[in-house]
């Protein structure tokens, strides 16, 4: 029965990280989770910006990037260009304004791609953890034929259940990019 509790962790963590994944995707406001794989050299190591800075959101519409030391604010903006997210820092001198425009609706549809790729690399992630775990049953025989049997239904189930949950997440993503 350990088996079954290892590929319902496995498939708990494609989830999360499906999850993580689409937060970083653009809906039509701004997001600090827009920056957070930015990262900048600081003191020889890369760092992310919210690590060294504080990220707030103005009116919905554009980000403001708080650095807790005033000599990085050009290393901050240099980051964020060079991450090529679509965004253009406006250094301030000890701040950074970034204005978040409004998607198209050309932008969207590519979104609406990205959410659909990222979504069936997590179910294919899903049917391998499956696959993986139907071998180690079907390899130990010291598990009863009937008990074998149950168990890769169980296992069939969980992966059912998460092939579910991440069309649910994927479409969720979807209508918060669609909405204007």
């Amino acid at each position: 029965m350990d088996e079954i509790k290892v590929a319902k962790d496995r498939m708990g963590n494609t989830l999360k990280s499906l999850e993580n994944s689409l937060a970083q995707i653009r809906t039509s406001g701004a997001n600090p989770n827009l920056l957070k794989d930015v990262e900048i050299s600081y003191y020889g190591m890369d760092t992310p910006i919210n690590q060294i800075a504080s990220i707030s959101v103005i009116e919905g519409k554009q980000l403001l990037v708080k650095p807790y030391e005033m000599n990085i604010v050009k290393d901050i903006e240099k980051a964020i260009f060079a991450a090529n997210i679509g965004l253009t820092p406006q250094n301030e001198g000890t701040q950074i304004r970034i204005n978040v425009p409004p998607l198209t609706q050309e932008r969207r549809k590519e979104y609406t791609l990205k959410v659909k790729e990222l979504a069936e690399q997590a179910k294919v992630a899903c049917r391998n953890i499956r696959r993986d775990s139907n071998e180690v049953i079907k390899k130990d025989k010291t598990i009863p034929e009937d008990t074998q049997k149950e168990m890769l239904e169980k296992i069939q189930k969980a992966t059912d259940e998460s092939i579910k949950k991440v069309d649910e997440i994927a479409a969720r993503k979807n209508k918060e990019i669609m909405t204007l």
